[in-house]
C-alpha cells in the first residue's frame, strides 16, 4: 500500500492538483484578535497559512509529509522574503511540545485523532483555527473523493468543546477549483463562565 508520503508527493506532482494560495479566510479576518508569538501550521501543503502568519510577525513551524509540497512552500517563502521552519514529518508521529504555540492552523487535513495533542500544544489563551471538508448532500466540486476523509456535521465542533468556541460554521463556499462543503472552527485554549471575547470589525 502506498504510504502517505508517496501518496501526497504524487498528488503534488499532478498538474491538476491545486491548493488555495490565500490563508483560511477566518484566520485572515481575525488576525488582529489573535495572540502574538509562535505558530504551528499543520499539513501546511504549499504554505498558505504559514506564509501569512510569518508575514505578520509569527515565529512559524510548518509541518507536512510531502517533500514536493515543502519544496514549493520554500520557494514561495523565498519569493516573499519570509522565514518559516519547514518540517517534513507525519503529523501523527510528530512530537508536539505542550503549551508551545499561540496559534495553530489546520487546513483540509482529517486530524481528529491528533486533536488532543494539538490542543495540548496550545499555550494558555492560544487559538486553534481549523477548516475541513464536510460530508454533504449538496453538489460540491472540491474535496476528498470518499466520505471517509470528510467530517460529519458537528464532528469538529464536538471534538473541541473543551476549548472556548469563538466561531463555528458549516457552509458551502468557493475554493480553488470550485465549491466545497466546509466546517470552520476558531477556538481558544481557555475555560470558565466569564471571559473576554474579541470584538471584530466589519
Amino acid at each position: 500500500m502506498t504510504d502517505d508520503r508517496e501518496r501526497w508527493n504524487e498528488k503534488h506532482g499532478d498538474d491538476d492538483f491545486r491548493l488555495p494560495d490565500e490563508p483560511i479566510p477566518e484566520l485572515e479576518r481575525r488576525l488582529e484578535t489573535l495572540p502574538p508569538g509562535r505558530a504551528l501550521d499543520v499539513a501546511t501543503g504549499t504554505g498558505r497559512n504559514a506564509l501569512f502568519l510569518a508575514e505578520h510577525g509569527y515565529d512559524v513551524d510548518a509541518v507536512d509529509v510531502a517533500d514536493r509540497a515543502l519544496e514549493t512552500a520554500r520557494r514561495r517563502a523565498d519569493d516573499r522574503d519570509v522565514d518559516v521552519n519547514w518540517i517534513r514529518a507525519d503529523v501523527a508521529a510528530f512530537d508536539l511540545e505542550d503549551d508551545a504555540y499561540d496559534v495553530i492552523t489546520v487546513s483540509f487535513f482529517a486530524a481528529l485523532e491528533v486533536l488532543p495533542d494539538l490542543k495540548a500544544a496550545l499555550a494558555p489563551g492560544g487559538v486553534l483555527v481549523y477548516e475541513h471538508h464536510l460530508r454533504s448532500s449538496d453538489p460540491v466540486e472540491v474535496g476528498p473523493s470518499s466520505d471517509r476523509h470528510r467530517y460529519r456535521s458537528n464532528d469538529l465542533l464536538r471534538a473541541c468543546l473543551d476549548l472556548t468556541i469563538l466561531h463555528y460554521e458549516e457552509r458551502v463556499r468557493s475554493l480553488t477549483g470550485g465549491s466545497a462543503a466546509v466546517a470552520t472552527l476558531v477556538a481558544r485554549n481557555s475555560s470558565g463562565g466569564s471571559q473576554s471575547y474579541p470584538r471584530l470589525s466589519r
